[in-house]
This record gives C-alpha cells, sequence and structure tokens, in this order.
C-alpha cells in the first residue's frame, strides 16, 4: 500500500462520513406513503431562498461529487499503476 492509497482512502471515508451526517440533518421533503395515496397537497412554496436544507443539500452534492471523483482517480490508478 502506498502514501496515495492511503490518502485516499481516508478521504473516501471522511467524505462518506460527512454525507451521512448531511443527510441525516436534513429534514424530509415528503409526506411518506401517506402522502402520496392522499395525494399530497402540502407542496413547499419556499422557491430558492437560502434555507437551512438548501444548503445542507449543496453541501451534500458537493461531497458526493468529492467522494465519486476520488472512486474514480483511485480505481483508474490503481488500474495503470501495477
Amino acid at each position: 500500500m502506498n502514501v496515495f492509497e492511503i490518502i485516499s482512502g481516508v478521504i473516501l471515508i471522511l467524505a462518506s462520513l460527512v454525507i451521512i451526517l448531511l443527510v441525516m440533518t436534513q429534514d424530509s421533503k415528503g409526506n411518506g406513503l401517506s402522502g402520496a395515496i392522499a395525494g399530497g397537497e402540502n407542496m413547499m412554496n419556499e422557491g430558492r431562498m437560502r434555507t437551512k436544507d438548501v444548503v445542507l443539500a449543496k453541501y451534500t452534492k458537493i461531497a458526493a461529487i468529492v467522494f465519486f471523483v476520488v472512486t474514480l482517480v483511485v480505481s483508474a490508478v490503481s488500474i495503470y499503476v501495477k
């Protein structure tokens, strides 16, 4: 195991923990199964306001992109460097 694999493994673990924490802190957006059956007449009209959920969703997307890119880079390097 070289230094690159160790650093990338740590980054992947940190990114996955950040994604888990961010997703757990977000409020649910739907009414679940009862909302699907009843029609869900409670539509959110918050628009593009900077609420806590919008910021958390933005950071969740960034963490997911970091996770995806690091995974692709590690896979590509492990294939070509032996």
